[in-house]
């Protein structure tokens, strides 16, 4: 028998907020995170705000031994990880409080993202690349991307299933189908997702800068005004630092011990392209689409609100426009669309897991985030959110993440009644 899956904790770390609260005042606000460049190498981009791993967890009151495990295991290991850790703990306390016993043994684990930390990698190279015999033993455990699994299962005590789930820019979303999979079919009852920050080295920037795929060049003095999904203005994505997780369960187990339930997870959706380059697919994400919402048992007029994937990049945009026009026809004109990079930059891996908390928060605060710098819609007749903030009643709601590869990803997010 299929089971109900659905959302009880959230944890989220971005440019716009340090924690989940933070991040609902945000969008709600319409803050943008993005700011100009300051040396770091980034260029203009969405960063998260100077900080201490020691005084953010101390701020989560954490049960005593949770507390120790968690400075122990996160103390000297690389930002993305710190990050992870940081999110997780987090989610955790939202979704079971502060008790120092949790029913955290028997769940599963997925970190979703690939190649995490080439930016730490990076500065290893640059640091013993000439002294090769002093490089630290720790780096043979964090130039993982599953170090990430082992601090999280060892600090929250997990024995399930575990693993790491790569898609690029579309790994977060992939992460949690992969969590609603096993939770549907009965291979665990609760499962922890956590989108990882990408840390982008130098190398990486440039090249997208080379394939014409970063954006910022003109916005310099302006970096608020860079990121501009569905705006004819546009001229390419802004990197976002951000970490996510999400606590998903049965909704039996949810119910059975009284939890707050934030939302359903309805139906989730993969395919593929059948190409390996960045180039998107109108047919690909429109499929994506209908077969979350079959798998949903839901009908496109039912949709409320979908919160894109838009990136700000001038053929991604287009292409996922002519998407939904495909998907919800005439009904296009009354659903509420949003793109949350718009305020927080583009998270690659971890992108897929921040926007479907940005999903559930609206959902249950019942507004839309606005669109910042939409000023000239390449679409005007959709329902686009405006520049600012507005009410909204989301029963059901989309959220699209698709990766270069030809990777297509949806999912269809319900409200709790």
């Amino acid at each position: 028998m299929l089971r109900d899956v659905v959302v009880t904790g959230i944890g989220i770390i971005t440019s716009i907020g340090g924690d989940r609260d933070a991040f609902t005042r945000a969008l709600q606000a319409g803050v943008c995170g993005i700011t100009a460049d300051v040396g770091d190498g980034l260029g203009v981009a969405g960063r998260i705000s100077p900080w201490d791993f020691k005084e953010r967890l101390a701020a989560l009151r954490l049960p005593s031994s949770l507390y120790s495990r968690a400075r122990r295991a996160g103390h000297r290991v690389p930002l993305a990880a710190q990050l992870s850790l940081l999110t997780a703990l987090e989610a955790r306390i939202h979704a079971f409080g502060p008790a120092e016993d949790m029913p955290l043994e028997s769940a599963s684990l997925i970190v979703a993202g690939n190649n995490i930390s080439p930016g730490y990698q990076y500065q290893m190279c640059e640091k013993f690349s000439q002294t090769l015999d002093f490089m630290p033993a720790s780096y043979a455990l964090h130039f993982l991307d599953t170090d990430h699994v082992g601090i999280l299962s060892e600090v929250l005590g997990i024995k399930g299933e575990g693993c790491t789930v790569g898609g690029a820019s579309a790994s977060g979303n992939m992460g949690i189908l992969q969590a609603w999979r096993q939770i549907r079919y009965g291979i665990a009852n609760i499962c922890l997702v956590v989108g990882a920050m990408t840390d982008l080295s130098p190398m990486e920037l440039q090249a997208f800068r080379n394939a014409g795929a970063l954006g910022g060049n003109r916005f310099k003095t302006n970096p608020e005004q860079a990121c501009r999904p569905f705006d004819r203005d546009r001229e390419g994505f802004i990197y976002g630092q951000g970490s996510a997780c999400l606590i998903l369960e049965s909704a039996d187990c949810a119910k059975t011990r009284g939890a707050k339930i934030l939302g359903h997870i309805a139906g989730a959706a993969t395919c593929l392209d059948a190409h390996r380059l960045s180039h998107p697919s109108v047919e690909g994400e429109a499929r994506a689409m209908g077969l979350a919402l079959e798998q949903a048992n839901t009908s496109p007029e039912a949709v409320d609100y979908v919160n894109t994937h838009g990136t700000s990049s001038l053929i991604g945009d287009e292409t996922e426009v002519k998407a939904l026009k495909d998907v919800f026809g005439k009904h296009i004109n009354s659903v509420g669309i949003n793109a949350t990079k718009g305020l927080t930059g583009h998270c690659l891996h971890a992108a897929g897991v921040v926007e479907a908390a940005a999903t559930l928060v609206q959902m249950n605060q019942q507004f839309l985030h606005p669109n910042l710098n939409l000023r000239h819609p390449i679409a005007s007749t959709y329902g686009f959110v405006g520049t600012t903030t507005q009410a909204a009643d989301i029963e059901v709601g989309i959220s699209n993440s698709f990766g270069f590869g030809g990777i297509n990803t949806s999912l269809v997010i319900r409200r709790s009644r």
